[in-house]
């Protein structure tokens, strides 16, 4: 991220990004709902008809993985496999009644092969059954903010109360990401789970440079679904389409898209002094302060970001590092986008507490220029004359 070093001493400084070359024009897309987002931002790169409700398919099963890592069944724990959860119409990871598997070993199959069956045994295990783990679906639909979301069952097969959207999708996304168990599952490309090979369906792992990851589906009526995700010098894009036939290449697209024109630029660099406040009741006249935190926003070359500062005009010793002094905020367009706390960059004490007030400076004063002279001055004359 070295580029991005002069774009934030140009916020810092003159509150604005230098303007450079205009952004390219969205690609267009297949799919009849389509959308980029930043994930580390949240950030919108890219949308058509993203709010638009459309049967998804089996990228519901990210919600079904979700809600399964969360609840309160073990993942490592084996379970024994009901016959009424195999023979799932539809995809399959072919389960077999009887046999043993963990939830983890589940979530592969529900993930990688899109095992219709392994999302009802998913369902059952965490939460007794199918009917309690869709509720718990949609309560977490709802926490989550995805307010055009409804689902009906656990796997995506076609029911008209089965629904939702590119947006919601995407930020359903946004969290998988942060799961660190389901972020390691989607991006797995095969593995062999109980003498079983599972492939995963996501082509993109091994069609595009830096794709990590994430979930297809497929119905006749759904058309083609697809939630992928993408990585490039540390910045991750979203991407989600709805009923797409071609979604490997639209994703593509929107991938290049996403990090040619609206690369993250970073704003503040955790650790980094940023100036300093006048301290008063101290021996240190100053206390610098630093940012907290990193702070990176997807930017296109011709658009302005402002900062505004949050600090005393002074401060009363004494200050301990790391408390937090003040913050920096940054706007686009006058919307705040990111912010990092300003902390001491170091503890400094007051004179009281450090016992040393103006009587004791003087005090140490004359005693070092007491010791420096007993060094200087020649021996005593009057034991010499002896």
């Amino acid at each position: 991220m070295k580029r991005f070093f002069a774009a934030l001493l140009a916020v810092c400084l003159t509150g604005v990004l230098l303007p450079g070359p205009a952004r390219a024009a969205g690609p267009g897309t297949s799919a009849s709902s389509a959308i980029l987002v930043d994930a580390g931002s949240g950030r919108v790169l890219y949308e058509q008809n993203a709010h638009e409700r459309r049967l998804i398919a089996s990228i519901t099963k990210l919600m079904t993985a979700l809600v399964a890592v969360e609840s309160p069944a073990g993942l490592d724990v084996p379970v024994e496999i009901r016959p009424e959860w195999t023979g799932a119409e539809g995809s399959s990871m072919y389960l077999r009644a009887g046999e043993r598997l963990t939830l983890r070993e589940l979530l592969y199959g529900l993930l990688l092969a899109s095992g219709n069956d392994a999302a009802v045994a998913v369902a059952c295990v965490c939460a007794g059954d199918v009917e309690t783990f869709v509720a718990w679906m949609n309560d977490k639909a709802e926490e989550l903010g995805m307010a055009d979301t409804h689902f009906a069952n656990p796997n995506g097969l076609n029911d008209e109360d089965h629904y939702s959207t590119a947006a919601d999708m995407a930020r359903l996304a946004r969290v998988v990401l942060e799961n660190e168990v389901l972020a390691g599952i989607v991006g797995t490309k095969s593995i062999t789970i109980a003498g079983r090979s599972l492939t995963n369906h996501n082509k993109l792992l091994w069609r595009y440079e830096g794709c990590v990851g994430m979930k297809t589906g497929y119905t006749d009526k759904a058309g083609r679904t697809l939630v992928s995700c993408a990585r490039r010098e540390g910045q991750t894009l979203i991407a989600v389409t709805l009923n797409d036939p071609d979604d490997w290449r639209d994703h593509a697209a929107l991938f290049d898209y996403g990090f040619s024109q609206y690369p993250a630029h970073m704003l503040a660099l955790a650790g980094r002094e940023f100036r300093t406040v006048p301290l008063d009741g101290s021996l240190s006249r100053f206390v610098p302060v630093r940012t907290y935190q990193d702070v990176y926003y997807p930017l296109t070359g011709q658009e302005r970001v402002t900062a505004r500062i949050t600090l005393p005009e002074r401060v009363q010793a004494p200050v301990t590092e790391g408390d937090i002094a003040g913050a920096i905020t940054f706007y686009l367009e006058g919307e705040p986008i990111g912010e990092s706390y300003l902390v001491y960059a170091r503890s400094a004490a007051s004179d009281a507490d450090s016992g040393r007030g103006l009587a004791g400076r003087l005090l140490d004063l004359l005693r070092r220029q007491e010791g420096l002279a007993s060094l200087l001055l020649p021996p005593d004359r009057e034991c010499s004359d002896r």
